[in-house]
């Protein structure tokens, strides 16, 4: 009996004892609460005491967090919507600020960040066109949100570190009337495309129909400029030839006569015996 009597109290002791300490982490913020009010929250890492019942802890942390959005609509400068996925990178700053404002609850500091951040983008969006919020100017967009939510996080005893869009993307709707006008425009451009290949194939055809037209007179030209030439030649040598014997030029042109009219067995001539066709075949002298 004597040794419950004494392992009782050592036992609560040592429950009381061990429910008085708590640590902190180096990444760890911790506020220690007296019946639910704020009594401490500077506490660096290590060991620390409280009274137990009357003292609570809670600990946030202290690393940086990520936030995904939903997908949000937002009517650019055209009064186009666009789909939009956002995130933020956020840290606790000022732990007793944020239980303050938010009751500790990373759910509504989530939910007044994300509200900022879209009341941004919305007005960001609607001075800016699609091409504009999509390409042009998208790190200026972010870049003016970053510090807009930074500001408000301050408020929150949070820090934000960045704001970045993942997607911009186009309804379904939005996305089938801006493929229709892509389409309509390459068609628009292949169709000038293929009219400046036809006036320039056209253009090349016709060059090279006059420079074949060209080519052919100046080769007529040519060919008529040395048949002259050949037969002026011809005519010079068969005059020689007839000046230097008369008779033997005769005789040879009357063989040749001969050779062109009786060259088929079939060929029939009618003509009259003493004529002159016939001079060397009945004249013994020309013979």
């Amino acid at each position: 009996m004597l040794g419950a009597k004494i392992i009782v109290p050592l036992v609560l002791i040592a429950i009381i004892g061990w429910s008085s300490l708590f640590t902190v982490d180096q990444r760890e913020y911790a506020i220690l609460f007296r019946f639910q009010e704020i009594q401490r929250s500077d506490y660096e890492p290590g060991l620390h005491f409280m009274i137990p019942v009357v003292n609570t802890v809670l600990k946030f942390p202290k690393r940086l967090m990520y936030l995904e959005s939903e997908p949000g609509r937002f009517l650019t400068k055209e009064k186009k919507d666009v789909i939009v996925d956002s995130f933020v990178k956020w840290k606790i700053e000022d732990v007793e600020t944020f239980y303050k404002r938010t009751r500790g609850d990373e759910t509504i500091a989530r939910e007044l960040l994300f509200q900022q951040i879209n009341d941004s983008l919305r007005g960001e969006f609607g001075k800016r066109t699609v091409q504009e919020v999509v390409a042009g100017h998208r790190g200026d967009v972010t870049d003016i949100v970053t510090a807009a939510v930074r500001e408000k996080g301050y408020g929150l005893g949070v820090r934000v570190v960045d704001v970045r869009t993942k997607r911009i993307n186009l309804p379904e709707e939005v996305s089938s009337a801006v493929y229709d006008r892509m389409r309509a425009e390459r068609d628009r451009v292949a169709r000038q495309l293929r009219s400046e290949g036809a006036e320039a194939a056209e253009r090349i055809r016709a060059a090279a129909d006059r420079d074949r037209t060209v080519i052919l007179a100046e080769a007529y030209r040519t060919a008529e400029q040395t048949r002259g030439e050949g037969d002026a030649k011809s005519a010079e040598t068969y005059a020689g030839g007839y000046g230097r014997n008369e008779e033997f030029y005769s005789f040879y042109r009357s063989l040749n006569a001969y050779k062109k009219s009786f060259g088929k067995n079939q060929d029939i001539l009618l003509l009259d015996p003493t004529s002159d066709f016939f001079n060397y075949f009945k004249t013994p002298a020309n013979r």
